[in-house]
């Protein structure tokens, strides 16, 4: 009777072993604002692919892309980031450039897959004498909140177009609802500054007086101050049909890329999770593209060239390889150099 019962806590032993062993790992992914467009990718991710990869995926709230690298770095739990091109570009120049902080930060993390091109738009009233993109410089702006995206970008395009840093006595750092009542009420604010995927909720429903109140500037691409901008970004079109109460006409824009970000995991439980992971996306592709956020039908399942210093996963890349029957190869590494605390460091997040 003892031996029988030994056996049997063996075998229970054995058993609940087992089901830790297989039980469905919880992984996060940082998105952005409850508003934004990534937060609805993240949401399609947890919904569509995480499942049938074993994976339970927990879509988590941001200040977005800045906020995301570095909570994808050190947060426990977080393994997988929505991050806009120029962010990643941007704390890999300063890791170049010899911030120990930043290199730290950005080194270790791989791409698993470009996504689309979200669209950059510059918000004036109505009455505004400005038009174009290039009539910002000296105006009073929001350039989104610390620690997004949005902000880097908006100091990143204004350095391009200018060839100096955003002014800090005008330039202010509010999320952009307040930044919207501001803009047209105390008119403390004169440009607000957002970077969503069309169709951006925030836009989308506005009520047809919004028209009467503000409006969105034109970009230019045969500015003289286009050039350097286009090196970084890419033209877009703002279609009227994705923002009905706010445009009469498709407007030209400008974009920046969004990517799948996570770290370069070594631990052999979690690399086969996020193999698993990318092997569901690729199974899964269709029912993103007819399911998820219209964004999803921007998206191509490929790996084309990266940027210089920026690197794909390895297991991911080579699971979406086998998937797609392509050959392509994934690119190497950046170096460093020497340093000073600039605005895109403190937009980084690298100054104290």
């Amino acid at each position: 009777m003892k031996k029988m019962i030994w056996c049997a806590l063996l075998l229970a032993g054995a058993l609940g072993h087992a089901a830790v062993l297989l039980a469905a790992p919880d992984y996060k992914i940082v998105t952005a604002s409850e508003r934004g467009t990534y937060i609805k990718i993240g949401r399609d991710l947890a919904q569509f692919v995480a499942p049938p990869a074993d994976i339970g995926l927990e879509v988590l709230s941001s200040a977005g892309s800045v906020d995301n690298v570095r909570r994808l770095r050190y947060e426990p739990g977080v393994k997988l980031a929505l991050v806009q091109s120029d962010v990643y570009q941007s704390f890999l120049d300063m890791a170049a450039s010899g911030n120990a902080e930043a290199g730290a930060m950005i080194r270790p993390l791989r791409v698993i897959l470009p996504l689309y091109n979200e669209e950059i738009y510059f918000i004036v009233r109505a009455d505004s004498e400005r038009n174009y993109v290039h009539e910002i410089r000296n105006a009073r702006i929001n350039a989104g909140e610390l620690g997004s995206g949005t902000a880097l970008t908006t100091a990143t395009l204004y350095r391009l177009m200018f060839g100096e840093a955003l002014p800090e006595a005008s330039t202010s750092f509010l999320s952009n609802e307040e930044a919207l009542v501001k803009l047209v009420t105390d008119k403390t604010i004169e440009v607000v500054a957002v970077v969503a995927g069309q169709p951006a909720k925030l836009l989308a429903d506005m009520k047809p007086e919004a028209r009467q109140r503000i409006k969105l500037l034109k970009f230019d691409g045969s500015h003289a101050t286009s050039k350097a901008v286009l090196k970084t970004y890419f033209p877009a079109t703002v279609r009227a049909s994705n923002y009905p109460n706010l445009l009469s006409a498709d407007l030209p824009g400008l974009a920046v890329k969004a990517f799948l970000v996570t770290y370069d995991f070594r631990v052999k439980g979690t690399e086969e999770h996020l193999r698993r992971f990318t092997r569901s996306l690729c199974g899964n592709f269709s029912t993103l593209r007819e399911k998820g956020h219209p964004k999803w039908r921007e998206v191509e399942l490929a790996l084309p060239e990266l940027g210089r210093g920026w690197s794909y996963y390895a297991a991911s890349a080579r699971e979406l390889r086998s998937c797609l029957g392509d050959e392509a190869r994934a690119r190497p590494q950046a170096t460093p150099s020497a340093k000073a605390c600039s605005q895109q460091e403190r937009l980084l997040g690298l100054c104290q």
